[in-house]
């Protein structure tokens, strides 16, 4: 298989074909990170010349009956294949010092991503140092969240599960969230709470003790 199969999907033709700046180059990208490089510019003369004529030869072509501009270009048009043939041969062995071909997913790919030692790419052949430490880092934060984990069940063991909390102050309206009175409003809230006269259970939203006539609200 030829080079230039090789990298038949992994570049991109940057070349211009007409104009005073026409000439060939094309950028070829690593298939593993996407990372560019860009061939240098080679001019193609033939273009400048064929413009040149073209300039030269507009008051020519009224004189002479046909237009002389016209096969200045197709002159222009006929060379620009093989002219891009051969600037995309040379592109490919300079790309080749670039980058590598893995031998098992047979992507080209750039020094970055390649793997010398085991001569293919990274992610057919991780990086042994790289995998330790990524999965050194996994481990660790597994064990925080495990060690998260019971330090939480132990706090909700404290926690009065079996206590009613009003999620919202009938008075106000205002979130809670379990308070005993409201952050908005100071109404007490429907928690379960005894006379300090009389020890007598106190009902949800009452200002006195019902058995003692006790100020508690």
């Amino acid at each position: 298989m030829s080079e230039e199969l090789w990298f038949s999907n992994n570049y991109s033709d940057m070349s211009r074909q007409s104009g005073m700046d026409a000439g060939f180059e094309f950028e070829f990208r690593c298939q593993r990170c996407s990372q560019t490089w860009r061939s240098g510019f080679t001019a193609y003369k033939l273009a400048k010349a064929s413009g040149w004529l073209h300039q030269a030869t507009e008051l020519a072509s009224s004189r002479l009956g046909y237009d002389a501009s016209n096969a200045a270009q197709n002159l222009s048009d006929a060379g620009w294949s093989r002219g891009r043939d051969a600037a995309f041969k040379k592109a490919i062995v300079e790309a080749s010092t670039h980058f590598h071909r893995c031998a098992k997913c047979t992507n080209q790919v750039c020094g970055q991503c390649w793997n010398a030692q085991a001569g293919l790419c990274l992610t057919c052949a991780p990086d042994l140092a790289s995998n330790v430490e990524s999965a050194r880092a996994t481990g660790y934060v597994q064990a925080a969240v495990q060690s998260a984990q019971s330090y939480g069940g132990e706090q909700a063991a404290q926690y009065d599960v079996a206590t009613p909390h009003q999620l919202s102050c009938p008075q106000c309206r205002a979130e809670t969230h379990g308070a005993k009175f409201c952050p908005e409003c100071g109404h007490r809230l429907a928690v379960d709470v005894n006379c300090p006269s009389c020890s007598a259970h106190i009902p949800a939203g009452a200002r006195f003790c019902p058995e003692c006539g006790t100020h508690v609200g």
